[in-house]
């Protein structure tokens, strides 16, 4: 495979191109492109063009939907470890479920913000165990997409009014306070009249050795 030095926003489009392909079966518009980055087209249109010079893709400039993933493109981090063979699904009590061999598990994909929406993403580690019971352990990573709001149910990072920022689940109640409640009978709920959302959480990781 070759392997590309890519900017962080050539490595987004290469990126949002590849899952456009897999999700619509065609690929995305420069239009498109733009409007899923909040960036111009011309903007888009000088990374194409920059992804198309590195033989990162290719593109036929008579069609408005011929942007391809060259197959032997890998862009240096994805090699890093961010991707794992997907080699079957298992359950408890039943053998496992062969898949084809070349299916992949990409971390990127699977915590990556939702089509439509342009959240970043950042890791935190958990201290404590106010999260026990919904399998959110002391010492384990969880994914958050940077959100300011949530809705009712959702895990947040919540900053509170005295600075301090908590990992709970957000309730917004009848009385116009907020419940950020714990998944640990151990723990009290924080009721607070206001609170920033800085994110939700979307996944969690752990490390057993």
């Amino acid at each position: 495979m070759t392997t590309m030095n890519l900017t962080p926003r050539q490595l987004q489009v290469f990126q949002l191109i590849r899952q456009w392909r897999t999700a619509h079966g065609y690929s995305p518009t420069m239009q498109e492109l733009a409007d899923e980055l909040g960036v111009s087209k011309v903007t888009v249109f000088g990374h194409v063009e920059a992804l198309v010079t590195k033989g990162a893709v290719t593109r036929d400039p008579n069609k408005a939907r011929s942007l391809a993933i060259q197959d032997e493109a890998l862009p240096p981090n994805e090699g890093d470890g961010m991707s794992f063979p997907l080699v079957g699904r298992i359950a408890a009590g039943y053998p496992i479920e062969r898949v084809q061999d070349n299916e992949t598990l990409r971390l990127d994909e699977v915590f990556g913000p939702v089509r439509g929406q342009r959240g970043d993403m950042f890791a935190l580690q958990v201290e404590g165990l106010s999260m026990r019971d919904e399998g959110i352990l002391d010492g384990d990573y969880v994914i958050v997409e940077r959100r300011s709001t949530a809705r009712n149910g959702e895990r947040v990072v919540a900053l509170l009014p005295n600075g301090e920022t908590t990992l709970k689940t957000l309730f917004r109640q009848k009385d116009g306070t907020i419940r950020l409640q714990p998944a640990n009978e151990e723990f009290e709920p924080i009721i607070v009249d206001t609170c920033s959302v800085q994110g939700v959480v979307v996944g969690v990781l752990r490390r057993y050795r």
